[in-house]
């Protein structure tokens, strides 16, 4: 495991900072271009709140769903990807906290009133968007777990449809979910191989 960190987890996460830094900084106008043109006056959809609220409690129910299941069926390959789902979750939220903090982001519409118009107030940072983290850290050990395309693309679909309320809402930049679709895609991938690797 220190092999693993030295050579691989180390270097992983300055990279992740230093690029996370990197693009909120280069992107500032286009960001908030964009976010405007996306996000109205008065974002009250039910379709877009509909997708924004999906994100936590699927999150959860796909572990849960896959532990039950493994339990029920005996099978212990449900549970094994049980477990994956739910470090690929735990690694992309964490890895999320930290860059919140680290960045310290703030929200579209704390910064620019005048301009964004969220939905509800929400507190916290902005930068990823942990919403579309959990979304995209789904939809891929979906992928990696189940490799049909009629999994796949409905995930990812949903994972987009996700990231996409959150700039309609106003609570995000654009840039907020393409770092919390990394974050979650990455996480995802890291809990993919560990488990190979220590849980044969």
């Amino acid at each position: 495991m220190s092999i693993l960190k030295r050579h691989f987890l180390l270097p992983l996460s300055l990279f992740v900072v230093c690029c996370s830094h990197s693009l909120v900084a280069f992107s500032q106008d286009w960001d908030l271009k964009v976010a405007e043109r996306i996000n109205p006056q008065n974002p009250h959809s039910a379709v877009w709140r509909g997708a924004t609220s999906s994100a936590y409690p699927l999150g959860v129910a796909l572990p849960v769903s896959q532990f039950v299941y493994g339990i029920i069926a005996h099978d212990k390959n449900s549970r094994k990807k049980a477990y994956e789902s739910l470090a690929g979750l735990v690694v992309s939220a964490a890895i999320t906290e930290t860059l919140k903090f680290s960045i310290d982001r703030q929200r579209p519409g704390e910064k620019h009133p005048d301009k964004i118009f969220p939905y509800k107030v929400e507190t916290g940072r902005s930068f990823p968007s942990g919403h579309t983290t959990i979304a995209f850290a789904t939809a891929t050990s979906l992928a990696l777990e189940y490799r049909k395309w009629y999994v796949v693309v409905p995930a990812y679909l949903w994972a987009g449809t996700v990231g996409y309320s959150r700039v309609y809402l106003g609570q995000h930049y654009p840039t907020d979910v393409i770092g919390g679709a990394l974050v979650g895609t990455g996480g995802a991938l890291l809990s993919h191989w560990l488990s190979r690797k220590l849980l044969r």
